[in-house]
This record gives C-alpha cells, sequence and structure tokens, in this order.
C-alpha cells in the first residue's frame, strides 16, 4: 500500500470547501450541542458540521445544502467532547493493537500512542511498516512509538536496533516519539550512538518519553538535557512535582501494577497543584480486565471523584495529548479541520459517551454498537498466524543444577536467591513455593533451568508462549505437566496452558505467533479472569499473572532476569549463568 504524505489530498480539502460553500451536504450535522471549547475551556453552543472524516465547521449557522444521506443528529440535551486519547499502549497484553483499539474506541478513546517492540522484534522491518500502514484504514487512529532497545537481552540486539534500522522508525510518518527510554542508564552512561538517536528524534519535531522510576531531581535534570521530554512513572505527588520543577510533561499513571491515580491526585491536591495543562492520564497498557470499566472515561470518572475540575479532567485525556505530541490541528479539539473524532455525552459527569464517531463513522450510536466498532483485521497477511514448532522436549531438557533461582518478590519483581532444595526427582513438594522454571528459545536452541520461588505452591505445569521476548516459559512442580503443558502449547499453535495430572486445566489460544490473542476484549477479559483464578487457586499469590508471565525476561526492572542469554544480572548489568544449547 503506497504511503499518501498529506492526511487529506488537495481534492479532498476542495470537497470540504464545497460543503461550506452550500454546493455539498455535509455528513452528519451535530445540531444545537453544547461542546467543549478546549482553547477557551468552556461549554460553547453550536452545530458541528462533519464531512466524511474532518470536522469542516463549527458555530452558529447550519448547512444551506443537505440531502438524504445527511444525518441531522439533535444534541441540544447532549454534550459534545473530543474523542480521547491514550499516550501509553503496550497493545500486546494478550490482546492486539486492533482489539484493544476497538474496545477502547466504544468507550470514547479513538486516538492510541502505541508501543512497536512487539512489531520490531517479531517482523522484518518492510513488513512492520507495511502493517502500519494498513491499521491506517481502521476507523481508530494509531500512531506509534520508536523503541530504542529490546528492554531484555537478546543476541540480535544490534540487528534489530541498529542505527539503520531505528532512523527508518524515527522517519516513519506514524511514529511520533522515541522511547520509552527503559535503557536511560546507557544514555547515561555515555552511550553516544543512543544519544544520536535522541537528538535525530528532536531534530524530526519528535518526542523522548522517559522510563524514571525512582529518579532524583540531579538524574530527572540529566536526562532532561540529553533530550527527555515526559515520564509516567511518578509514584508520589512529589514525584510529579520533581518533574514538573525540571520541565517536564507528566502522565499520571492508573495500571494493574501500579492504580496510583486516586492517591497521586490527592497528593497533588495537598501540594496545590492546580494547573493541568501539561499533565495527562494514562492506563500503561493493563491486561484485558483491568478495562472492564473502560479506558479513558475510566480515568477521567477518577479525576473528577478526586477533585479536578471537569474541564481539566477531559482536557487531561485530550488536548493537553494533541497538544504534547503537536498534533492539535487534528486531534484534541471539536474544532474546525480536526479528525472527527467526537463523544457524545448525556452527562459530563458521566464520561462514558452514548455515542462515539472515529473518523466520522459510527462506533457506537445511542448506546448500540455499529458494525464498524467489529471489523477484522488480515493478521496472517503480515505473518502473524500460529506457531509451527519443529522441536519437541524431552527430559533431557528438564535437568536441573543451577545453584541460583529467581525468587518474586512480587509479581514483576524479580530477586536472586540461593538454591537448597534436592531437585534431583520429577516432581517437587507442594509444602513450599518453589518451582522448576525453564525458559526455551522459540526455534528450540537454548534452554535455561533454575528453580522460581514465589510463584505459587501447586501449580502442576504451566507452559506460556506469551512473553517479552516471544520465547517459552515453562513453570510447575511436574516436569511431566511441564512437558505436557508445552506438548498442548504446540498443539494449539501458541498461547498459555496449565496442566495437572497430565490433563489440561486451563488454556488460552494465542494464535498471533503465540503472543496475541484475536479474541474480542470483552470475551479475552473473562478468560484471563479464569487464569486469574486457576491460578489463584494453586497458590499464585501476586496479582497479575499477565505481567508477571510477560516481564521474567525485562531487563528495564531489578534485579536479575532469565534471558535468551542467560540469567542475567540488572544492577550489574552481567550475565550470571549462561543459557544451554540443546
Amino acid at each position: 500500500m503506497p504511503e499518501q504524505r498529506y492526511r487529506w489530498k488537495s481534492k479532498h480539502i476542495r470537497q470540504q470547501l464545497l460543503v461550506l460553500n452550500g454546493q455539498k451536504a455535509p455528513t452528519i450535522v451535530l445540531k444545537d450541542a453544547t461542546y467543549l471549547n478546549a482553547r477557551m475551556k468552556q461549554w460553547k453552543k453550536a452545530h458541528i458540521w462533519v464531512y466524511q472524516d474532518r470536522i469542516v465547521y463549527v458555530g452558529s449557522e447550519m448547512p444551506k445544502h443537505t440531502d438524504a444521506s445527511t444525518e441531522i443528529i439533535d444534541c441540544s440535551e447532549k454534550y459534545v467532547v473530543p474523542g480521547y486519547i491514550e499516550p501509553h499502549v503496550h497493545p500486546f497484553q494478550l490482546y492486539n493493537p486492533q482489539t484493544f483499539s476497538q474496545y477502547a474506541a466504544k468507550h470514547g478513546t479513538t486516538t492510541l500512542f502505541n508501543d512497536n517492540l512487539i512489531l520490531a522484534l517479531q517482523l522484518e522491518q518492510k513488513t512492520a511498516f507495511s502493517l502500519i500502514e494498513e491499521m491506517k484504514t481502521l476507523p481508530q487512529s494509531l500512531y506509534w512509538w520508536c523503541r530504542f532497545d529490546s528492554q531484555t537481552e537478546i543476541d540480535e540486539e544490534a540487528d534489530i536496533f541498529s542505527h539503520t534500522n531505528i532512523t527508518s522508525w524515527l522517519q516513519n510518518e506514524a511514529v511520533l516519539q522515541g522511547g520509552e527510554l527503559t535503557s536511560w542508564p546507557k544514555l547515561l552512561d555515555g552511550d553516544d550512538l543512543m544519544l544520536h538517536w535522541v537528538q535525530e528524534t528532536k531534530r524530526m519535531r519528535k518526542h523522548i518519553e522517559g522510563h524514571f522510576p525512582g529518579a532524583s531531581a540531579f538524574t530527572l535534570a540529566k536526562m532532561k538535557l540529553l533530550g527527555a521530554d515526559s515520564d509516567h512513572e511518578s509514584m508520589t505527588g512529589e514525584d510529579v512535582v520533581a518533574r514538573l520543577t525540571q520541565g517536564y510533561d507528566v502522565a499520571l499513571r492508573h495500571s494493574s501494577i501500579r492504580p496510583d491515580l486516586p492517591k497521586l491526585l490527592q497528593e497533588l491536591k495537598e501540594l496545590q497543584v492546580d494547573y493541568f495543562d501539561h499533565i495527562t492520564m494514562n492506563t500503561d497498557g493493563s491486561p484485558p480486565s483491568f478495562y472492564q470499566n473502560g479506558v479513558s472515561d475510566m480515568l477521567i470518572t477518577l479525576a473528577i471523584s478526586e477533585g479536578v475540575p471537569v474541564l481539566d479532567a477531559y482536557n487531561m485525556v485530550s488536548v493537553n495529548i494533541a497538544r504534547y505530541y503537536n498534533m492539535e490541528h487534528l486531534h484534541g479539539h471539536v474544532a474546525t479541520g480536526c479528525v472527527a473524532n467526537i463523544n457524545i455525552l448525556e452527562d459530563p459527569m458521566r464520561p462514558t459517551p452514548v455515542s462515539v464517531l472515529a473518523k466520522g463513522k459510527w462506533m457506537k450510536k445511542e448506546g448500540k454498537e455499529q458494525a464498524l466498532a467489529s471489523v477484522e483485521f488480515p493478521w496472517e497477511k503480515f505473518g502473524f498466524s500460529p506457531l509451527k514448532l519443529d522441536f519437541d522436549l524431552t527430559m533431557d531438557d528438564f535437568q536441573f543444577s543451577m545453584p541460583v533461582g529467581v525468587k518474586m518478590k512480587n509479581a514483576v519483581i524479580m530477586e536472586p536467591y540461593s538454591i537448597h532444595l534436592n531437585v534431583s526427582g520429577d516432581v517437587l513438594a507442594s509444602d513450599h513455593d518453589e518451582s522448576f522454571l525453564v525458559l526455551v528459545d522459540r526455534e528450540g536452541k537454548w534452554r535455561i533451568n533454575t528453580l522460581l520461588k514465589g510463584f505459587a505452591t501447586n501449580v502442576s505445569g504451566l507452559a506460556s508462549s506469551f512473553s517479552n521476548t516471544g520465547d517459552f516459559i515453562l513453570i510447575g512442580k511436574s516436569k511431566k505437566d511441564m512437558m505436557c503443558a508445552f506438548k498442548r502449547m504446540k498443539e494449539i499453535g501458541g498461547g498459555i496452558v496449565i496442566t495437572e495430572d497430565e490433563k489440561v486445566v486451563y488454556e488460552l489460544v494465542l494464535p498471533l505467533k503465540g503472543v496475541m490473542s484475536n479474541l474480542p476484549m470483552e470475551e479475552l477479559s473473562k478468560r484471563e479472569v479464569e487464569l486469574k483464578k486457576v491460578l489463584g487457586g494453586r497458590g499464585y499469590k501476586h496479582d497479575d499473572p499477565v505481567y508477571s508471565l510477560l516481564f521474567f525476561s525485562s531487563t528495564h526492572l531489578p534485579y536479575i532476569r532469565i534471558t535468551p542469554v542467560g540469567i542475567y544480572d540488572v544492577m550489574n548489568k552481567k550475565v550470571l549463568f549462561p543459557s544451554i544449547m540443546r
């Protein structure tokens, strides 16, 4: 699909002008709407004309020319706000970019900024760019980040994240930021190539998003000098103020592992912060069930309940984000010239819209989901098909002699610990929380075997192709059940499988390369809740098994990780025990 250089071609703009001249009928007219004028931060009364995918007029006049195809919607009892924007999406937490954005749009979030990590790791760059171009045909507006590292340790790091590849990603018009900078210590330690990428990003007038949990004021200042523009890792109100002081735009996070928004807003109120134009909100790519109450609409509700002025709450998920990304000419406003991403509300105190327009198409109308809200995406065209593994595991792959294991401090933080357990047998007892842990290369070339403490007491066998790298995670008390789970995962083409007594007790098929589902979010959410229930009933004591599986290999978190190159000491940046060739 050839790339279109401009959002609207000259012929389209000429047609839009004809609507204003009364020579062409608008597509939709929202009549007598009370709408949020973000520039004046006021509710205003107006008629809003839409032609195809663009707002062509906002004001006191009705169109001179309409025809049978023009929809005139009486909004005299309604409120109109811009489509919400989610600025920090990890679109591969079991769901995929299309199913998540589809669900989000029904809740009024029509524009999303997506992590490109899975595309960078799983696809050739040319294919990834073709996929991004194809996604422009969706009703939702999808934009992307450019990662500068893999967030783990892999042998192909220098090839995948080469200077040529990074530059090509940054030059893609759908990519609007570099980051998030999970590898910022490298930048701080003098990595000139990464600094060059940051400078190139800024030269292209795009932004750099940081990832600075627990950073001091001096670290924040240094990263600002190096080029960072924003950060979403504030855990206290003082963290937010520290970032604002250093000139950052700050995203307040509310996610499954960090549901911090109410606390942050309470503390900001105590600190007398009442100016929100450089503050936004996001959900940080949470698992499906977290979104049962919505996406950005959920954040607005929380913000209003914590005393944030109503118009500021709406601006924090719309115009503030659009302004930050230099996208106000397209998003964040109900204004002439913007993309027709529009939410219609019954009451500003209830931000979940009754009707939603995305690029001028109805996603939801008077509470009813429309056909366009459930379009499918041709994933197999881009290589996202079920896994076809050409190798099997044997009992030789389940030999354990590692002196150091991995201990879960919580759902995502891992510590090293000394193994004293006798692991010579095929089954571990259920009176403790240590389990066998194996990471297997997705092509069957290598493996890592150790023990995992703190995961569960009675999970007999678990196999997952869902991981940060796409390699296979096996956990369990029984080697036979772990092997059984792997065999079933192979049969279904990838997914998460739990076995007991060599029988399957839970499975979730992930047909998109073993890392993503194509189920609708509502159904996927139920399956994830079931996963939590099955694991919880077998001694899993944490809140988020999806993030646990994802982050076993993620080296942006302390203290120890299992990665494709081996067991890795994050703080000292070295491999403690290398992976074993099979």
